[in-house]
């Protein structure tokens, strides 16, 4: 919760729920990122928050962008950020997204498969392509290690293939998953890379660039058991360490994509209580329901992988233990069952609690009117 923010909400009696990102939060953020990591070009995974005031905001900065779509394409493009500083980073794209992006200037492009590159080869011919290796995702609260990516021997020869199509093989990327805490992770995947790199060498193709992906960690501090999360700090020094160790003083050029690391701590989510109920006499955990669930912009609750901090106005009091769930018509709408949250004993319906460090994967990931409740409010201040 940043001050500015807080004075936000103090003046103004939002309809909830809705979302207040600080959009002097997310400068800040890509500040330090830029510092921390110096040798490293930031592409902003759109996918986070594509909101325009944060696109704009960091176009204007000079940043690059990481694009999932033909949709985000353009919408980092109306930023004015050039062609040169997107990159088409879904392994998945049809072949008429591909060649659209061709012709907008779009030169750098992530697959993971050779049907993939068959289509990149027919309908970009001549880009820049990477490979974008599998991993284990170990540690990541929310893990991408099975949907995206190929393994180092399959990596190898498609990139050899690339060649042979008329492609320009560019580079190796990979993700140690979304939210990952354990920092040795990127040692792991940098090592496999500079593996490949050298065996690339000796089939006579010369890699130019490391895409590092995303997964710096951002302090949600929520519930009882959530691990603790590495400062930016430290996991910039572990990428920088793994790069200076692994690659010596032959550094390729190095992108990362952080999303989550810019965005995430730079909103918050105003919602109300809409029910509270017992499930029985002798139940002592309270339900309550919240005016936002899973379908409203909470997915990322789902098996209860991202913890967020919740605060009420209610404080000093005695609090209990509490099932929260959102307010659809679904079973799956429950946000935290097992976690161990606790609020406070007197807490009441219509009373207004803030999600916290809710900037990334939000309004992005909400439904655009599951049980008729509209998309979550968005505010940029």
């Amino acid at each position: 919760m940043t001050e500015k923010i807080k004075r936000f909400l103090t003046k103004n009696r939002l309809a909830t729920p809705a979302l207040v990102v600080d959009l002097e939060r997310v400068v800040d953020n890509y500040q330090s990122l830029a510092r921390l990591l110096p040798g490293a070009e930031i592409y902003y995974a759109i996918k986070a928050n594509p909101a325009p005031p944060v696109l704009q905001a960091l176009a204007g900065l000079g940043a690059h962008f990481d694009a999932a779509s033909i949709f985000e394409i353009r919408a980092a493009l109306a930023t004015g950020a050039p062609p040169h500083r997107i990159s088409f980073g879904n392994t998945i794209k049809k072949a008429d997204d591909i060649a659209a992006a061709a012709r907008l200037g779009i030169g750098l492009y992530a697959f993971d498969a050779a049907g993939e590159l068959e289509k990149l080869a027919r309908c970009a011919p001549g880009a820049r392509v990477y490979c974008r290796l599998l991993m284990t995702n170990h540690s990541a609260r929310w893990p991408t290690s099975r949907k995206f990516g190929c393994d180092m021997e399959m990596a190898l020869d498609l990139l050899v293939a690339a060649r042979r199509l008329g492609l320009d093989p560019y580079g190796l990327s990979f993700h140690v998953g979304s939210q990952q805490t354990d920092l040795g992770q990127w040692d792991i995947a940098i090592a496999r890379t500079k593996l490949l790199f050298t065996s690339l060498q000796e089939a006579g193709i010369e890699l130019s660039m490391v895409n590092l992906g995303g997964g710096l960690p951002v302090a949600y501090g929520g519930g009882p058991g959530a691990p603790p999360v590495p400062a930016l700090e430290a996991g910039c020094r572990a990428i920088a360490d793994a790069l200076s160790r692994h690659f010596g003083n032959h550094l390729p050029r190095v992108i990362v994509e952080p999303g989550r690391a810019l965005v995430g701590d730079a909103g918050v989510i105003e919602a109300e209580v809409v029910l509270i109920s017992h499930k029985g006499y002798g139940d002592q955990r309270r339900w309550v329901y919240l005016d936002i669930g899973k379908f409203g912009g909470l997915a990322e609750t789902v098996d209860e992988c991202i913890l967020y901090a919740i605060e009420t106005d209610r404080r000093g009091g005695p609090t209990g233990p509490v099932v929260l769930a959102g307010p659809t018509c679904d079973e799956t709408d429950v946000l935290y069952d097992r976690a161990g949250y606790l609020l406070p004993l007197d807490l009441a319906v219509g009373d207004r609690v803030r999600i916290l460090a809710a900037g990334a994967y939000t309004a992005s990931y909400c439904s655009v009117g599951f049980n008729g409740f509209p998309p979550l409010a968005e505010h940029y201040i």
